[in-house]
């Protein structure tokens, strides 16, 4: 055989072997893909029943009950944590009107847990003959009807239609009142109601003294009738009698005092 023929065969047989090479790892390649698959079939049963919540718990509930939320989350029995998908559940649980923040976390193997942050009531917020208890954000947390809690202060005054669909104008209203209650509670004790129906006049009143406020800051307001009030000898929280019981703080440069006729 001559060198030149020699050399026609040596290159040849490289390409047929390359080719061969090539041949088994693609046939290598197809039957991994197909026992991949094929394990992954057979296996997503048993992963499953390995990964299947049996527990659902609850943190951080203190005026909910545990099961509320549980029920919210309605979890179809056989459900596995990597089923689950968490920001999904967690817009469930924040449905809830208590539920202000919610995190749910997929605990291995068998635990969904649910951490809350309740929403504290801060108000009774009163329209017509119905009480409903708020929070400091304006949300409802229930209907109380003829119920009451004096322990809270009340915000009259608000719209009906507004306070039924949500409206931010009325949120911001029930939101100022609370905010002005729990200023002027800082100085008088007592039962604090703030008319807010006209959110640049809120009116305060406690034990008979009703509280004018303007579009100004409120702590500005408040400030100024702080520095006055050891003059206001006749300011007479009891609700009888002869005394001050309107004070107007809606004018920059004067506070204006009226006594009971």
């Amino acid at each position: 055989m001559g060198l030149h023929a020699e050399a026609r065969h040596m290159k040849a047989l490289a390409t047929w072997t390359r080719r061969l090479k090539f041949g088994g790892l693609l046939v290598g390649a197809v039957l991994l893909g197909w026992g991949l698959v094929t394990a992954w079939k057979l296996s997503g049963p048993a992963m499953k029943r390995l990964l299947e919540i049996r527990a659902v718990t609850v943190e951080g509930v203190h005026q909910i009950q545990k099961q509320e939320l549980i029920d919210l989350v309605a979890l179809r029995p056989g459900t596995a944590l990597h089923q689950i998908i968490t920001t999904g559940i967690e817009y469930q649980v924040k449905s809830h009107p208590w539920v202000k923040e919610a995190i749910v976390t997929r605990v291995p193997f068998h635990e969904l847990r649910i951490t809350v942050v309740e929403r504290k009531p801060a108000a009774i917020v009163r329209i017509g003959s119905d009480n409903f208890l708020c929070d400091d954000g304006g949300h409802v947390l229930a209907r109380l009807g003829q119920a009451d809690n004096e322990a809270l202060p009340m915000v009259t005054g608000i719209d009906l239609k507004g306070f039924i669909q949500g409206d931010g104008g009325v949120r911001h209203a029930i939101m100022s009142g609370i905010e002005l209650a729990t200023l002027v509670g800082e100085t008088y004790g007592g039962r604090l109601q703030v008319n807010a129906a006209n959110p640049s006049n809120l009116v305060a009143s406690v034990r008979g003294v009703q509280f004018q406020f303007g579009d100004q800051a409120m702590d500005e307001q408040w400030g100024r009738f702080q520095r006055v009030k050891p003059t206001l000898k006749t300011l007479n929280f009891d609700g009888r009698g002869r005394g001050v019981n309107e004070v107007d703080l809606r004018y920059e440069n004067r506070i204006i005092v009226r006594e009971r006729g």
